[in-house]
């Protein structure tokens, strides 16, 4: 029964291309899940395969996942630009944008002299190639916040948004919150409790939940960094919510209606012209 209420829900999928497992898991949460906005990554390996998918499927949304980081012991992504100041000897990208307790700081790209020339060169590299590739890109995300590492990278992303014509929720939104979700719970059975009840907790206005759909593989399993060691079931039972007949018989229930960044740049240019 639904409570009456005005709530919507933007459910996004991250990481489309870093990995034959994650394409696979980000397509099935939006055909057969409850995610309506997929974020590409144009760094990584997969990213033919995962524009092939999206190409598959053009009702879905996507956003440019800008990248800086690598993080993954096993698989690393390198600029697609001759970026020197934003890699590694390996030259690829350094495992981290901050300083972290398992790594040493060396290894942070702001414990490095990064030119904000090089970020720039890169962002719009990124950009451009997903735009070349995927028609229905709508926005902007940031793949472990790298929009956060200076103010300057910051404003550089909002310029970069504007020019290209590419929303962004996460700099400057003030009307989107973060729905509670299951932080810090792997099992799935309870993962979907906690996920239906943050559901009914909601009241009235726009919600965004951010996370990671994956099958369960070997190739998952072998994808690991320092302090992150169970990827593949922490991924796995990310896609077994977003696909439960439960949590989507429970948004019905709610009257809660699924959105997309597309949806929410929509409503922005309408409330723009009223």
């Amino acid at each position: 029964m639904s409570i009456g209420n005005n709530i919507r829900l933007l459910v996004r999928g991250d990481d489309i291309g870093s990995s034959h497992s994650a394409n696979l898991g980000c397509i099935r949460s939006y055909t057969h899940g409850i995610v309506k906005s997929l974020e590409l990554m144009t760094v990584c390996a997969w990213f033919e395969e995962a524009c092939i998918m999206l190409n598959q499927h053009p009702n879905v949304d996507v956003g440019i996942h800008l990248t800086l980081t690598s993080e993954w012991e096993g698989v690393k992504w390198k600029p697609i630009t001759s970026a020197s100041s934003l890699i590694e000897d390996n030259g690829c990208f350094f495992p981290m944008l901050t300083g972290e307790k398992y790594y040493p700081k060396r290894r942070s790209l702001s414990n490095n002299d990064w030119k904000i020339f090089d970020i720039e060169k890169e962002f719009r590299a990124q950009i451009e190639l997903g735009l070349k590739r995927v028609k229905q890109v709508s926005h902007l995300s940031f793949h472990m916040n790298c929009h956060m590492l200076d103010s300057e990278v910051t404003n550089l992303c909002v310029k970069l948004g504007e020019e290209y014509g590419l929303s962004n929720l996460e700099i400057g939104a003030q009307d989107i919150k973060q729905i509670r979700g299951y932080k810090g719970i792997i099992d799935h059975e309870e993962r979907i409790d906690k996920f239906i009840s943050s559901l009914y907790e909601l009241n009235e206005g726009d919600y965004l939940f951010i996370d990671h759909p994956s099958l369960d593989s070997e190739e998952m399993r072998a994808t690991k960094h320092n302090g992150y060691e169970n990827v593949a079931e922490d991924r796995f039972s990310c896609l077994k919510v977003f696909t439960d007949p439960r949590v989507k018989h429970a948004i019905e229930d709610l009257g809660i209606k699924l959105i997309s960044y597309a949806d929410m740049k929509k409503k922005t240019l309408h409330d723009d012209k009223a």
